[in-house]
């Protein structure tokens, strides 16, 4: 077909040139009858030589591209995958081009199910924009679940500006979706307020995410158990990451057994604010393994791939440790000399704002008594300057965590279980006008232990002199939620007590 073509434009332009050539070797005769009839046929051909030679031009352009698409058609090209991987291309000028690295390089067995990184979202409003993520990774645990006590824990002492600023993305690393479902209802059920307002998600990977781990290898000395648990730890973490490199500036490993300082929010960003000129790959607020690791979010993609690169490899503190050698150190010098650079790319906060507190370990039959020693004592209560009163309560305390040393700040009181009916009495020695009252209930350690349908009651002073039964005109002004009864009121009010009830059995700090 192509051979036809060529042929036939070349004969074309022949035949042209050859009745040209021809006309112009032809005399001028003035005399002959004949010349008109010569010369208005000359300008014809004329004429079609033009045509001729455009034909031929664009016979000769089908030509070269007939040619280009069967040289195209030859090229043999890379194997490639679902999600375009290592694959190379002629682009039009020529050029060799590469395509994006993609996690199926590391995990071949997401070939077969495109969807497979795509992140189950169970519970969440999206929030994105904030200053800091904290990412918990979770997992079935055979003896016990500490995850509700981390979350306690963390949200605690947030003030509400720093709620906004803050989303804590709990990662389901389990593919049963029963399980999962029951563990974002669990996290629903006691925390509605941050579920609503999407300060807590939770997501899961998809059923397809994890690869057999049949086929790993023992590797220092480690079982095979313990080789499958740091395999799919690693790919865990390389997932929330992922997962949350485009929600915040910085983003906070955790673990689901662990508790948090009061202040905490505020020490990490106080720390990273004036460390972010500075040239660091995470930062550091507790000494134990992964926890308490800070990485600017930008980062977190490299660190992800790196990590699933060697996930069958090494555990995940070991990988990052390898980063930092590979960015700083220089195989040529002493060792002492790679420590000290790779110094410089990890700051450390102390004390230590996060606490392992988790006895049994991920790890089915593992116990582990992990103590951060910079971690140092939480404060559990706070001491405050109290009008003079007679105390008076239904409840007995536990050793000597009494209420009377409560009231004068020193120390917390500590009683056992209330019932329905029980009270706390303060009854002031003189008349006060009250503006504004707090109570909180549980601390930083046992948050659990919190006032649960308990109203806090006022007897105004004039029901004293108006000769009235006291404990009829107690007034209502308001309730525990979530361990706490605060208010301000815009006018005060005259009162002889005050006086938190207890309308149904629930544990009390």
């Amino acid at each position: 077909m192509r051979l036809y073509f060529y042929r036939f434009g070349c004969l074309l332009a022949l035949a042209c040139f050859v009745s040209v050539a021809w006309i112009r070797s032809t005399p001028s005769d003035g005399e002959s009858p004949a010349v008109a009839d010569m010369q208005s046929l000359y300008a014809r051909l004329l004429v079609a030589e033009d045509l001729g030679g455009q034909i031929s031009r664009d016979l000769g352009n089908i030509l070269e591209h007939l040619k280009n698409m069967s040289r195209a058609s030859t090229i043999t090209q890379p194997a490639t995958t679902v999600k375009e991987t290592i694959r190379q291309r002629m682009g039009d000028s020529g050029r060799q081009t590469l395509h994006q690295l993609s996690i199926d390089l590391y995990m071949p067995h997401l070939r077969q199910h495109p969807d497979s990184l795509v992140p189950n979202v169970v519970l969440g409003q999206g929030r994105h924009g904030v200053s800091m993520v904290l990412g918990i990774p979770t997992v079935k645990r055979e003896k016990q679940s500490y995850l509700i006590n981390t979350l306690n824990s963390l949200l605690y002492s947030l003030t509400p500006s720093q709620q906004q600023d803050l989303l804590i993305i709990v990662f389901v690393a389990e593919v049963d979706s029963d399980y999962v479902s029951s563990v974002a209802e669990t996290i629903r059920k006691n925390f509605p307020t941050e579920s609503q307002s999407g300060l807590l998600e939770v997501v899961s990977p998809s059923q397809y995410y994890y690869p057999d781990f049949s086929s790993l290898k023992e590797t220092f000395g480690d079982s095979k158990d313990r080789v499958k648990w740091r395999t799919k730890q690693n790919l865990d973490f390389s997932f929330l990451m992922l997962y949350a490199h485009n929600k915040g500036t910085f983003y906070v490993q955790l673990e689901d057994d662990v508790v948090a300082k009061e202040d905490y929010y505020n020490a990490m960003k106080t720390f990273a604010t004036r460390e972010v000129s500075n040239h660091w790959l995470f930062l550091e607020f507790s000494q134990l393994g992964f926890i308490g690791k800070m990485f600017r979010t930008r980062d977190l993609p490299m660190i992800a791939e790196f990590f699933l690169m060697f996930h069958r490899d090494k555990p995940i503190d070991w990988l990052l440790d390898h980063i930092l050698w590979v960015k700083v150190c220089n195989p040529e010098k002493e060792a002492k000399d790679c420590e000290a650079q790779k110094a410089l790319l990890k700051q450390r906060y102390k004390p230590s704002l996060f606490q392992h507190v988790g006895l049994h370990s991920s790890l089915p039959g593992k116990l582990q008594h992990l103590k951060d020693k910079d971690f140092g004592k939480q404060t559990l209560y706070r001491p405050h300057s109290n009008p003079a009163a007679e105390l008076n309560s239904s409840l007995k305390h536990y050793q000597q965590h009494s209420l009377t040393r409560a009231y004068k700040g020193e120390d917390f009181f500590w009683a056992l279980t209330p019932v329905k009916g029980d009270f706390i009495l303060f009854k002031f020695l003189q008349p006060l006008n009250v503006s504004n009252y707090m109570f909180r209930s549980g601390n930083i350690e046992t948050s659990g232990d919190k006032f649960y349908n308990t109203t806090v009651e006022v007897l105004p002073s004039n029901a004293l002199t108006q000769g009235r039964e006291p404990d009829k005109h107690f007034i209502v002004i308001g309730e525990f939620k979530d361990g706490v009864a605060a208010d301000t009121h815009s006018s005060s009010m005259t009162t002889e007590g005050r006086k938190p009830q207890t309308s149904s059995s629930s544990p009390a700090l």
